[in-house]
């Protein structure tokens, strides 16, 4: 026998829910009731079926019909069809009410230890099939990943756009940027200490091409001082809060990383100037998943708390 193309377009969907529906049901009558059709318009589309298949898909007896070899083969493979359709048709609804799906975010320094935390928090209590995925790593990395839509936002300082296309985005609050060292570094015991003091000591700075870094290096210039000769560059959070915690290194972080940390506080040094505008960096022209929707509410509501509780934000 020549194999079946059931693929050509004759074969409809509607056939295998029919033919399901008939050996569920054990007679066409029933079949014909059970799916609110006529029973003519049933046995028209069984035979537009077997006509397809070129075989009988059901015997028929006194009390019903029952199904061939042919049949139960047809019906087993018609099951998983509808099936698969019916579990594809739950994912999409799934992804197009944020119930299920993925959420990857780019993060920087300022937002990393607090906010996002919290914001994750809240979005796996209220939706826990969604998958958040959290990569580390500079703006400037960051910025092509988000373009390309390996990543879905970038949550931390606002860096300028002015120069870059395709790109928004949305404050969430601002945070001021703190010197740092341990409770016990030998900074403290000066009577005034100034910036030109904290020289002596070793650093721990953002990356060059990182608007911080360039800030910082602003304010030393503006006080006639050149930027630390003596410094390690890093952005990742925990090596920071770790090297100032146990040496005796000074870094600038945002207050909220800055207090999360009872070995290291404030230096009684300001940096009036530098202040960080956190938010999320978007894409400008492709619309958020469903799961990054969420994912920016809880971040808005998070940081609106985080406001609520520091005035001063």
């Amino acid at each position: 026998m020549r194999a079946i193309d059931l693929l050509n377009g004759r074969l409809k969907l509607r056939h295998l829910v029919l033919v399901v529906a008939i050996a569920d049901q054990g007679s066409v009558l029933r079949a014909a009731e059970h799916l609110h059709l006529a029973q003519p318009a049933v046995t028209r589309s069984l035979r537009e079926a077997e006509g397809i298949l070129g075989v009988d898909l059901f015997t028929r007896g006194p009390r019903g019909v029952t199904p061939t070899m042919f049949g139960e083969v047809f019906v087993e493979h018609a099951r998983a069809v509808l099936a698969e359709l019916r579990r594809a048709g739950e994912r999409i609804t799934g992804l197009a009410d944020g119930a299920v799906g993925t959420v990857t975010i780019g993060t920087l320094l300022a937002g990393s230890n607090v906010l996002l935390p919290r914001a994750i928090a809240a979005l796996k209590q209220d939706r826990p099939g969604i998958t958040v995925i959290v990569q580390e790593a500079t703006f400037d990395a960051q910025v092509p990943r988000l373009l390309d839509g390996e990543i879905d936002l970038i949550l931390g300082r606002l860096n300028p756009i002015d120069d870059l296309r395709g790109l928004r985005q949305i404050t969430l609050y601002g945070e001021p940027v703190r010197l740092v060292a341990r409770r016990g570094h030998p900074a403290r015991s000066l009577p005034d200490p100034c910036l030109a003091d904290l020289l002596a000591y070793p650093w721990v700075l953002p990356l060059e091409q990182t608007a911080l870094r360039t800030e910082l290096e602003q304010v030393f210039r503006a006080e006639g001082l050149e930027p630390p000769g003596n410094l390690v560059e890093c952005t990742s959070v925990l090596t920071v809060r770790t090297l100032v915690r146990d040496t005796d290194m000074i870094a600038a972080l945002p207050e909220l990383v800055a207090r999360t940390d009872a070995d290291i506080a404030p230096l009684p040094v300001p940096l009036e100037p530098v202040r960080r505008q956190v938010g999320v960096t978007l894409p400008a022209h492709r619309a958020p998943t469903p799961s990054a929707r969420l994912m920016l509410d809880h971040l808005r509501r998070e940081a609106a708390a985080i406001t609520r509780r520091e005035p001063g934000r």
